[in-house]
């Protein structure tokens, strides 16, 4: 035998497995999304794409609340947002409006992708950086990939209520994938609601506010969505000027550009 003994594998518990679990449901959520789709069922393939985004926002929160979190679930949740909110946003944008448009229509597609794929590996080279700020926390570099995701789809969700006469318009969607692609990639701060806290007063009223748009939601699903993507649209220049308002109130030696979260 020889002298060096093999190294085993530490035994995987089951609360490690359940969130790459829901990080691989959201993946098929997302390529079905595509299957329904190619067959014109457009409200079905952005009804998957949100399940998707619901998956993608619990598997990170239910992998720290079970103690599960590791670099192998963060890469995989990596992985699925490139295709769940990347790629398959697009494909959706492309056979709902820009198929006929040849390479013009194609090229924001696939600009789309890129600029996904660069902002998720910019998020993962600052995972576990140190915040500089106390207040970094509360910005994102850029739109991130579910919201990113959600504004590229926005057109085809209002036409459900609005009509598609101006809004399968093949410019305006590859104006709109475009204008998408910049935000991802771009130093612009947006606001996160990852570590927003609430005090005890405030807490029903945030229960009364998500129970309204719970109701709305149910009720008229489209609007609401619609209505959703139109105010993160405006809180982009908000969160802008907030952030600068709040590096203008820092020392000058403190006050970088840099310091913002991920």
């Amino acid at each position: 035998m020889s002298g060096t003994r093999r190294r085993r594998l530490p035994h995987l518990t089951i609360n490690r497995l359940v969130p790459n679990g829901l990080t691989l449901l959201s993946l098929c959520a997302g390529l079905t999304a595509v299957r329904l789709a190619l067959n014109d069922h457009w409200m079905l393939a952005t009804a998957a794409v949100g399940i998707a985004m619901v998956l993608d926002g619990l598997d990170g929160r239910i992998a720290r609340l079970m103690g599960a979190t590791s670099e192998f679930g963060a890469q995989l949740d990596s992985l699925a947002d490139v295709i769940n909110f990347g790629v398959t946003p697009a494909l959706i944008i492309y056979l709902w409006a820009l198929s006929d448009s040849a390479g013009a229509g194609w090229a924001p597609v696939l600009l789309f992708a890129m600029c996904m794929s660069l902002r998720l590996a910019r998020f993962n080279t600052q995972m576990g950086a140190p915040e500089p700020l106390p207040w970094s926390g509360r910005f994102f570099t850029g739109v991130p990939a579910p919201a990113a995701a959600g504004l590229a789809l926005l057109p085809l969700v209002l036409s459900f209520e609005l009509g598609d006469t101006v809004f399968r318009s093949p410019w305006l969607n590859i104006v709109n994938l475009g204008l998408v692609s910049g935000l991802m990639v771009s130093r612009i701060p947006t606001f996160s609601a990852k570590r927003l806290k609430l005090s005890q007063r405030h807490m029903g009223i945030a229960l009364l506010v998500f129970g309204i748009f719970g109701a709305f939601l149910v009720s008229t699903p489209w609007v609401t969505l619609g209505v959703l993507g139109i105010v993160y649209l405006i809180s982009i220049p908000i969160a802008f000027k907030t952030y600068h308002r709040l590096m203008a109130a820092l020392p000058v030696e403190e006050g970088r550009d840099d310091d913002l979260g991920g």
